[in-house]
């Protein structure tokens, strides 16, 4: 990578306005429950994916990017606060993120960026719970804080109907997307970007494909792209193959849509200009289990592979040179990495690392902190509490109910041999490592239930792990952004 990478001046301007050269735009497609293992540049060989796969040709394939907290609304306030669970308080699904918290919405306009968030956001209650299993009825984000600082605004807190779904937009009122919920997205960040004209961009495209929907998954143009067998991989038992195969048909043909998503997208920016200037960067907020490990399907929220490891590809011409890192790079890194790349000071709130220069550095040494809190997706049950490190050769998982988990994935990549309990130096140092974590966080490994205090009835965040916060619609604390 070229290592002259952009900086703050110390005007305390951003390298791009103190120069007078146009600063980057920044794009992040981001479509959900998007596994790594999936991937035909991870391996899949039953689809072929050529617009990710010229992506990952002209950008930095990140080979060890990590979903910390597999669950979709912990996973999407990682990226976009840059903070831990443990301090944003988003636990589960469904949870209304506090007004205090600096996003990277906020922190892009604070430098004069033109920002948008274009689908699903999932940081907030919607319209828990009165409809909350009726994903047909519009959801809505109210304006303001609740947004986080994107002002264009295409977007939905969690539904699934991908043909013809809807979006709101300025208030509470609703419209529907044409079509297939890629190409309707789609649409509306090109609408944005022809908006912003000459300013620079901030623009979140967050299709919610490849997820379950209990309605139609994807186009049948994208079901006819698929081998009529099916093969799944040795680590989903036989008992479960079948609801495995018929889950993975649904899920590869998403991926197609999503694949596509990609090339209309990059033909865009090639047509408008605007490739040179642009960084790219597209990643998931978490993977999926398929099967693996004897899991439901559709399932995350595991210390396995299928769940928290997802692809991630950034791509800026003539900063970064294309190639691949090993390096460990976890959901909080992504929104400080992103300023470095566009030469704007990190907010002081983030608890991640700028990677920018860093692709280079690896060490055994260097982990992921990994968890989860609940058994379920949207409540507070007991039952699935872990805690665990992924480093570049194993994962390592601590549950509540006593049972640990130990994997080299580089002799065992498909996590079928359980090495947890034979008193291996390696495990000493990974428990060691996971200590670390969690004091960090002021982090403990307990009943999921303990945490409901957290949440107060409107599912706003009033607790975290360094105690009692303020009012959960308080203000921020804007001098963070200098």
């Amino acid at each position: 990578m070229n290592e002259s990478i952009s900086r703050a001046t110390h005007s305390g301007k951003p390298d791009g306005e103190a120069s007078g050269q146009r600063r980057p735009n920044v794009i992040v497609l981001f479509p959900d429950q998007l596994r790594a293992l999936s991937l035909p540049m991870f391996g899949e060989t039953q689809i072929a994916t050529p617009n990710i796969d010229r992506l990952a040709s002209e950008g930095l394939v990140l080979e060890n990017a990590i979903s910390n907290c597999p669950v979709c609304t912990p996973a999407r306030a990682m990226l976009v606060t840059g903070r831990y669970p443990q301090t944003t308080g988003h636990l589960i699904n469904t949870t209304r993120t506090r007004h205090s918290e600096i996003s990277i919405g906020d922190t892009f306009a604070h430098w004069g960026y033109k920002t948008a968030w274009v689908g699903k956001w999932h940081l907030h209650t919607g319209l828990w719970p009165a409809l909350d299993r009726m994903p047909q009825h519009p959801d809505w984000v109210p304006e303001g804080r609740d947004r986080l600082g994107f002002d264009y605004w295409r977007a939905y807190n969690q539904h699934m109907v991908y043909f013809n779904g809807f979006v709101n937009k300025d208030d509470w009122n609703y419209e529907r997307w044409d079509g297939y919920e890629t190409d309707g997205l789609l649409s509306y960040g090109k609408e944005f970007m022809d908006q912003a004209a000459e300013d620079p961009f901030l623009l979140f495209l967050s299709p919610h494909p490849p997820h379950y929907t209990p309605f139609q998954f994807a186009p049948d143009a994208c079901y006819e792209r698929l081998p009529e067998d099916l093969q799944m991989p040795a680590n989903v038992p036989e008992h479960m193959r079948a609801i495995a195969a018929d889950m993975y048909r649904h899920y590869l043909a998403m991926i197609l849509a999503v694949d596509d998503m990609l090339g209309n997208l990059l033909d865009y920016l090639d047509a408008r200009g605007l490739a040179d200037n642009t960084i790219l960067l597209f990643a998931s907020d978490h993977g999926t289990q398929g099967g693996s490990q004897g899991v439901n399907p559709w399932s995350k929220k595991n210390p396995y592979e299928g769940s928290i490891r997802i692809p991630a590809i950034i791509r800026y011409p003539g900063v970064i040179q294309p190639g691949s890192s090993q390096r460990i790079t976890s959901m909080v890194d992504f929104f400080p990495t992103l300023c470095g790349l566009a030469g704007l000071p990190v907010p002081r709130s983030i608890e991640g690392n700028n990677l920018a220069d860093q692709w280079s550095n690896t060490s055994a040494d260097h982990s992921a902190f990994i968890m989860n809190f609940s058994k379920w997706f949207d409540w507070f049950q007991d039952g699935a509490e872990w805690r665990g490190v992924r480093s570049q050769q194993f994962t390592y998982a601590k549950w509540l109910s006593g049972k640990t988990e130990l994997y080299d994935l580089y002799e065992d990549p498909l996590q079928m041999t359980n090495i947890a309990g034979r008193g291996s130096a390696e495990e000493s140092r990974l428990e060691e490592m996971l200590r670390v974590h969690q004091a960090q966080r002021q982090d403990e490994l307990v009943p999921c239930t303990d945490w409901k205090h957290w949440l107060d009835e409107q599912r706003r965040v009033v607790r975290n792990a360094h105690g009692e916060l303020s009012h959960p619609e308080s203000q921020p604390d804007w001098s963070l952004l200098r």
